[in-house]
């Protein structure tokens, strides 16, 4: 049995934050049931260019594996009448929503306690449910600039810069997975559920981790350092060689010792050295760094990287992804999974980084647009073909096409647990 192959999770989510939250939950067995409304086509991320063909797409397959997909109108009273049917046998009500909404639509604890008292309501907003900036929409290009990211990202003399990736988004979806689990914990343990409020705003706030104690506490003002230099440990940055960039870091004063032996100055590490110490490097780094990068500059990154490695010094080179998804170690860790999609054939992409025990995850394709009604309706629900045929008449499932059968016949691993 998976680990969480007990954990039901109503997810009322879309796009990628909440989705990434998720995706970890169900590649470790948890049942995800995706809510979607037929009103607008589904996730949105269904529709995310450029890979992608009618309500395919390589961005929803990516964020969604693994899970289920039920068309339903929360927003009339049958679709309502559903969606309370489900909070009564399962763990989690899940969102990814503006911060006013939650309350708005009836999602939070309060407004489902009576149904199932132990039911953890998770809320992943831009800004969370209270304060002055709750209803606003929160997306993660917004909040790398709001929480002082983009400030501290790029050279000196450049313009603030995002990071090449949505680390807001990513890490607000693994925050909430985390609040989710622990609520669980405790539900399961006192018999009462709970909300979860959880925003990408205090995701980004609390990830300056030691750059905001230092501010806090010593008025220090963080500020983007030449080749993304560490702030306080020198040398730890990018270096460019011959042929390209590479990363040299001395964490420790053995690493700056052997450093200082394979660049040719063992007596930059010796005793009496202005160079010796951390403080030492760190307020000389205007000179030492110089040196340094003209040093790099005669040999490239491999012959580098063999003298470093060899010397046990932390180091690696500046891959770009193509590189990173073709290292040996990706694919040795099991990094890159595959799918069958009936419209992508197999499709690549890379797992989950979550590990638990020693059972390896099995991977899914991510559900077409109301592909499980039929397991939620009968299998999960047990209705009867006649209630099932009239919530339909009253529109409870909005207006969406019969549920999707994928070509080529069914999908034969997608048998309920």
């Amino acid at each position: 049995m998976k680990p969480l192959a007990d954990l039901r999770i109503i997810a009322v989510e879309q796009y990628g934050a909440g989705p990434f939250g998720s995706v970890h939950l169900a590649d470790l067995g948890a049942e995800v049931i995706k809510i979607e409304d037929p009103a607008v086509g589904g996730d949105v991320g269904r529709y995310v260019p450029p890979y992608g063909e009618e309500e395919d797409s390589l961005f929803f397959e990516t964020f969604n594996r693994n899970k289920r997909s039920l068309s339903l109108d929360l927003s009339s009273e049958p679709g309502r009448k559903v969606f309370e049917e489900l909070v009564k046998v399962s763990d989690v009500v899940y969102s990814n929503l503006r911060g006013d909404v939650p309350a708005k639509i009836g999602i939070t604890y309060d407004d489902l306690k009576h149904l199932n008292p132990r039911i953890v309501c998770v809320s992943l907003t831009g800004f969370g449910m209270t304060g002055p900036r709750r209803k606003e929409p929160g997306y993660d290009y917004v909040l790398q600039g709001l929480g002082g990211w983009m400030d501290l990202t790029g050279e000196p003399d450049g313009p603030p810069t995002k990071s090449g990736l949505s680390l807001v988004d990513y890490s607000g979806g693994l925050v909430a997975a985390i609040s989710l689990l622990a609520g669980v914990h405790a539900a399961r343990r006192d018999g009462v559920g709970m909300d979860c409020d959880v925003s990408l705003y205090d995701t980004a706030i609390g990830m300056l981790t030691y750059p905001a104690t230092w501010h806090l506490n010593a008025g220090f003002t963080p500020a983007r350092t030449r080749h993304s230099a560490h702030p306080s440990l020198v040398p730890f940055q990018a270096f460019e060689a011959k042929d390209g960039w590479m990363v040299v870091g001395c964490a420790k004063e053995k690493f700056w010792a052997r450093l200082a032996e394979v660049v040719g100055h063992a007596e930059w590490a010796a005793a009496g050295s202005p160079y010796g110490t951390f403080s030492g490097r760190q307020q000389r780094s205007q000179e030492l760094l110089p040196l340094l990068e003209a040093i790099f500059l005669e040999k490239s990154v491999d012959e580098w990287l063999e003298l470093l490695y060899a010397a046990g010094i932390p180091c690696g080179p500046i891959n770009d992804v193509p590189a990173a998804l073709r290292e040996e170690h990706t694919r040795a860790r099991g990094l890159i999974v595959e799918t069958e999609h009936p419209r992508f054939g197999t499709v690549e992409q890379v797992a989950s980084p979550v590990r638990v025990g020693s059972q390896p995850p099995t991977y899914r394709r991510a559900p077409r647009r109301n592909e499980d009604f039929d397991l939620v309706m009968r299998t999960i629900l047990g209705l009867d073909e006649e209630s099932v045929e009239s919530l339909k008449v009253q529109g409870a499932f909005g207006k969406q096409p019969a549920p999707a059968v994928p070509r080529g016949g069914a999908d034969t691993d997608a048998a309920s647990r």
